[in-house]
């Protein structure tokens, strides 16, 4: 993502007191202040952060990244936090955003967010209506597809040409996706997969091109990921179920311990290959899967690799049903609408119920594994095996 850019257009003519003060954040937006126009007041510096959580459609990334710059600007000043590793994109890119502000001050970026905000028109503008949920989506994602619709939010994991293996900057964006569906007035929050396979797991790409000298690095930011990410469906407050509509594999499968409802086609399989890629469980699965399958069932599974069919894993208590592959949307999709319909507030406080107790408990879980694994992402064992299994890959 480009670094964001801001600039301030001096030379006021002082006898006029006409010339406008110009700031360019970025080459397609630029904001004009008349040297007569009263300044922003904290007031409505505040009714702009409120219109913000009022607007209808999503604005984009770019334009999320330039009103957080602008707001922290405006509390904080200058920027003065570590710019974060490379691979926390996300505040990686909030830093630039904020860091490209240099010195401007506090006043003018004040002024700066009142007026980006505006330029976004009121909740209510636009075409004069708003659209129905069946026409809107959440915009700015590049690896998901996501939209609401009559009380379901869906995520749909979408690199199908990679077999929706879960990229570095999908990371990031199914937190986004979580963290807006959490807020979002649906009843529940759906994933699954676009294409013949649910997901592959991590893209192992990730672990490519990695320098020995930057590997400790590396790895610390990567587990320091892996823990947020996972972090954000123990913590996610509505209910979530899985439609697994192909194979999954590694994090995906370790994942679904962590979700209200697994639902799966026949055509799907359930594989966690941690010990071939010199890697160990995550997603919790140390702690759940014993407890779901019990410690033999799930040895078998995490320690030995055993790929599970759909039938094999809802006997063990990983899927709650299966269904036929040709009639499976059409059965899930038909349970899904009637569960949107149930009382949303209802079933967040049933969730909350049943899941409140464990919630520390898996995020000591999270963390402990989190903290192994970025051991084992620095060992060569799990380097030799990594880079075995991309060459034999390669081969095919």
């Amino acid at each position: 993502m480009a670094a964001l850019t801001a600039t301030l257009a001096r030379g006021w003519r002082r006898s006029t007191g006409r010339s406008p003060l110009q700031v360019v954040i970025s080459p397609g937006l630029q904001l004009h202040l008349s040297r007569t126009a009263m300044p922003a007041t904290q007031q409505d510096f505040e009714n702009a952060m409120n219109q913000v959580k009022l607007l209808k459609e999503d604005p984009g990334n770019e334009v999320k990244l330039k009103l957080y710059a602008l707001y922290k600007q405006a509390t904080e000043g200058p920027c003065h936090v570590p710019k974060p590793a490379i691979f926390d994109m996300i505040n990686k890119a909030k830093w630039e955003a904020w860091n490209a502000l240099g010195s401007l001050p506090k006043d003018t970026a004040r002024q700066n967010y009142v007026d980006l905000v505006s330029s976004l028109g009121s909740p209510s503008e636009s075409s004069g209506h708003v659209k129905p949920a069946a026409d809107r989506s959440q915009a700015g994602y590049e690896t998901l597809l996501v939209t609401s619709e009559d009380g379901i939010t869906k995520i749909t994991l979408n690199r199908p040409t990679k077999k929706n293996a879960i990229s570095t900057q999908m990371y990031q964006e199914i937190m986004l996706a979580l963290e807006a569906a959490g807020k979002d007035d649906s009843a529940i929050t759906i994933v699954t997969g676009n294409g013949d396979y649910y997901s592959s797991g991590n893209d192992l790409n990730n672990f490519a091109d990695v320098h020995p000298s930057e590997a400790e690095e590396k790895s610390k930011s990567a587990a320091i990921l892996l823990r947020e990410f996972v972090g954000h469906f123990i913590d996610f407050p509505k209910p979530l179920i899985a439609v697994v509509n192909g194979p999954a594999v590694g994090i995906t499968v370790t994942l679904l311990g962590l979700f209200d409802l697994v639902y799966a086609s026949d055509k799907a399989t359930f594989h966690t290959p941690f010990s071939h890629l010199g890697q160990c469980p995550e997603g919790c699965s140390s702690y759940i899967f014993p407890k779901i399958m019990g410690s033999v069932k799930a040895t078998e599974m995490l320690v030995f690799g055993k790929k599970l069919t759909a039938r094999e894993a809802c006997a063990q208590g990983l899927v709650n049903e299966v269904f036929p592959d040709s009639t499976f949307q059409k059965e899930v999709w038909a349970r899904l609408k009637a569960y949107s319909k149930l009382p949303p507030n209802a079933m967040r406080i049933s969730k909350q119920v049943i899941r409140n107790r464990e919630k520390e408990k898996l995020h000591a879980v999270n963390l402990e594994e989190c903290n192994i694994l970025q051991e084992r992402w620095q060992s060569e064992e799990c380097r030799n095996a990594i880079m075995n299994f991309l060459s034999k890959r390669t081969k095919l």
